[in-house]
């Protein structure tokens, strides 16, 4: 039975020139963390094969506070300045708790200059807008990355959590090319699938960093019948392969031409390691659609 293409270890970040890999490593749980925890973290992504590292500044927020997993980070680089060198650090900023979201162009410059600080570290690989503020012009933001571009603060610039009407108007604007997008997607949560979100990326060269890969945890924990059928699909073929359901739904995800890069949200060093196995597996186009069935809950048309 014919099998779909493997994909690569790296890939190109869209149109910024910049290499990375097909697996990133997010912050969204490293706040708080031991600096000598962090570190292991790190190095297993490392290990892993992963150069790829996304973090925000609101990450923190609430326990730990605003900005703390960038100040973690920051102390790994101070303790081990030559980790920075040895990524492509991606953050973001724009949600303003309880504002809740700004993107002016006085926010924006604030929350770059802030975020360099934090991260202890002269420039960010890329830069994204967390969540759209429809309430700014997208010439304003536009402006504010081109100077922050200039300036060199940041090397590449992406959205996240954007709609495709929205990323196609900014993109109208902007010299600075937008070069990544990263909306929720899993195999519990296809819409990006089959709303046109994946088919505006290959269109714009995109790269999709996809957040939440693993549905919340109920990939490894299905609560419902959907969910089971999901899990038992994914299963099927990760038994088949020797590797783990977790695995499993990273490499469904990197299957899709669009070549979605799934953001390993574990703190766990070997659970940041398992996610090598992804590249194991090589998808039948049966067994993908077998999990697009199951998470659809009816058949294909």
């Amino acid at each position: 039975m014919m099998t779909l293409p493997s994909p690569s270890r790296t890939r190109p970040l869209g149109k910024s020139g910049i290499e990375i890999s097909s697996l990133a490593w997010g912050m969204w749980r490293f706040a708080g963390l031991e600096l000598s925890a962090a570190r292991a973290a790190i190095d297993a992504a490392f290990e892993a094969g992963i150069t790829l590292f996304d973090t925000a500044d609101i990450y923190g927020f609430g326990e730990q506070g605003f900005g703390k997993a960038e100040e973690l980070l920051g102390h790994v680089f101070a303790q081990a300045p030559e980790y920075r060198d040895r990524m492509v650090l991606a953050t973001k900023g724009g949600i303003t708790p309880p504002t809740p979201y700004d993107s002016s162009a006085e926010y924006l410059t604030k929350a770059i200059d802030d975020s360099l600080t934090r991260l202890r570290t002269d420039r960010i690989d890329l830069w994204q807008i967390h969540r759209p503020d429809v309430l700014t012009h997208p010439q304003e933001i536009a402006r504010t990355i081109e100077n922050a571009h200039k300036a060199g603060k940041i090397r590449a610039f992406g959205v996240s959590n954007f709609t495709q009407a929205q990323i196609a108007t900014l993109a109208q604007f902007s010299s600075v090319p937008i070069v990544s997008t990263q909306p929720e997607l899993s195999p519990l949560r296809i819409d990006t699938v089959e709303n046109g979100e994946l088919d505006q990326a290959i269109a714009m060269d995109l790269a999709v960093m996809a957040w939440s890969p693993l549905g919340g945890g109920r990939i490894g924990d299905p609560q419902n019948a959907r969910e089971q059928n999901v899990a038992a699909a994914l299963s099927a073929v990760a038994d088949a392969h020797g590797v783990s359901r977790t695995a499993a739904a990273y490499s469904w995800i990197m299957a899709h031409p669009a070549r979605p890069i799934p953001i390993v949200g574990s703190q766990n060093p070997a659970r940041i390691a398992e996610a090598a196995d992804a590249f194991k597996i090589q998808w039948t186009r049966t067994d993908w659609y077998s999990v697009l069935v199951a998470a659809r809950g009816v058949p294909l048309p």
